[in-house]
């Protein structure tokens, strides 16, 4: 039996003799699941959605996505997947709005979201599943019409931002703070993606212990998997025997691309000769903060020197960032703050180590020592030390590109969704005091 059909006789397995889960309704305002990640408000959120949405079709259990329209030609209904719709909603202009304005708009998502349900039969949502705490005030006011449970995943949470800010970021508002804790005191669920992130809803937002749950996003196995470095540098233009440190995400503080290229040039400036071989790539578009200066990884790079050994990448499809994953010497994921990380365990998936800030989700999804290195603080000469190391130990880097793979095969979406099912299921059966199941 494979691997998969193992995993959906053991679902089927463990629902049979349940109540149905049949109905999904995941809510997630801000940022549609159809976003290129990378850029904008699209990142690991929308994967998450995405790959759980897919895996937890397999299993029978619909999946209705609502999302904001942002572009007047997007069809009111796509599909996704087999048994996976995204419901693009009108509220407020067809364009991208910053996160900032989005409130102003809750009232009109609301109430196409009810609008929606409205136009069949009472019962259609088994649960709502929102992500982000704007969605999460959304999730609030469709369940008490529902009469539905509400699953809540907050991606990143505002107390925690604040605690780490870069130097040159802002603070997250007052108003969403209040938002988020709202959410938390109203959501049946709360799904945390480690255990870490469950202790900071416990302990700066007061949740409820028993309301939380554990559940590790995973990564595509199957498209993020080993191959061949010399094809994926041919294929990209990059150099064979060049030191590839690659950077990928949001070009935002949070993100702290800056640390990079800070410590690469400290790099250069020890051991000159490394400028002919060293490559720094950074994939991704600005967003959040980062949009005030959409050019500031160029104006760095020319501030100190390093221009030459600088390329500059926009977002790139999944198939494309896997090249450059097996491409690179080491993924640097510098991040102040990081719910999970799951470029880290993109990564480890191709077989490539990852050297990364030891802040929040990014303590599981790198095992420090064993797939990667766990870097504390943001001291471009530290990082600087534990990069050097990547480059003047190859057989160390080899050993932890082993552990690298090892380590990320545990985290499979289908793992995800199996959890998630039994959250769904648990949160359903405290609301009704029945036993619940999804539908296979």
């Amino acid at each position: 039996m494979s691997e998969k059909s193992a995993w959906l006789y053991r679902s089927w397995r463990w629902c049979r003799v349940r109540r149905r889960v049949s109905r999904v309704a995941t809510i997630s305002m801000h940022t549609s699941p159809l976003d290129q990640p990378g850029t904008g408000d699209a990142g690991g959120m929308n994967v998450y959605i995405v790959e759980s949405a897919k895996l937890l079709a397999q299993l029978g259990v619909e999946v209705e996505i609502f999302t904001r329209a942002t572009a007047r030609d997007l069809p009111p209904v796509a599909e996704l997947a087999p048994g996976v719709l995204v419901r693009h909603l009108t509220a407020g202009p067809y364009e991208e709005m910053d996160r900032a304005d989005l409130p102003g708009q809750l009232c009109a998502f609301l109430s196409e979201v009810l609008r929606t349900e409205a136009m069949y039969d009472p019962g259609r949502y088994d649960v709502i599943h929102s992500h982000y705490w704007l969605s999460g005030q959304v999730g609030w006011l469709a369940k008490e019409r529902w009469g539905v449970p509400l699953v809540h995943t907050m991606h990143t949470m505002a107390k925690v931002k604040n605690l780490l800010l870069a130097a040159d970021d802002k603070p997250e508002p007052q108003a969403r703070v209040v938002g988020e804790e709202q959410v938390v005191e109203i959501a049946d669920r709360l799904v945390a993606n480690t255990a870490d992130e469950a202790n900071e809803l416990i302990d700066l937002y007061g949740a409820a212990e028993e309301r939380v749950a554990v559940v590790n996003p995973g990564v595509n196995l199957t498209v993020f998997r080993p191959g061949s470095q010399a094809a994926a540098r041919d294929r990209l233009g990059l150099p064979l025997g060049a030191h590839v440190l690659l950077f990928v995400g949001r070009i935002q503080p949070l993100k702290a691309p800056d640390v990079l290229l800070r410590a690469a040039s400290r790099m250069i400036i020890e051991d000159p000769s490394l400028r002919e071989r060293l490559v720094i790539a950074c994939v991704g578009g600005p967003s959040g903060n980062g949009l005030a200066r959409p050019s500031i990884l160029t104006e760095l790079a020319a501030e100190l020197g390093i221009s030459d050994v600088v390329r500059l990448v926009p977002p790139a499809s999944q198939h494309e960032l896997a090249d450059w994953y097996r491409a690179a010497s080491v993924t640097v994921v510098p991040s102040y703050s990081e719910s999970f990380g799951l470029v880290a365990l993109e990564s480890q998936a191709c077989g490539t180590p990852v050297a990364a800030a030891a802040v929040g989700g990014l303590r599981t999804a790198v095992r420090d020592g064993v797939s990667g290195l766990l870097v504390d603080g943001h001291d471009p000469a530290e990082w600087a030390q534990s990069l050097r190391s990547f480059i003047t130990a190859p057989h160390w880097r080899d050993q932890l590109s082993h552990g690298a793979r090892t380590h990320a095969a545990a985290f499979g979406w289908q793992a995800t969704a199996s959890r998630l099912m039994e959250v769904y299921a648990g949160a359903i059966a405290n609301l009704h005091k029945t036993p619940v199941a999804v539908n296979l």
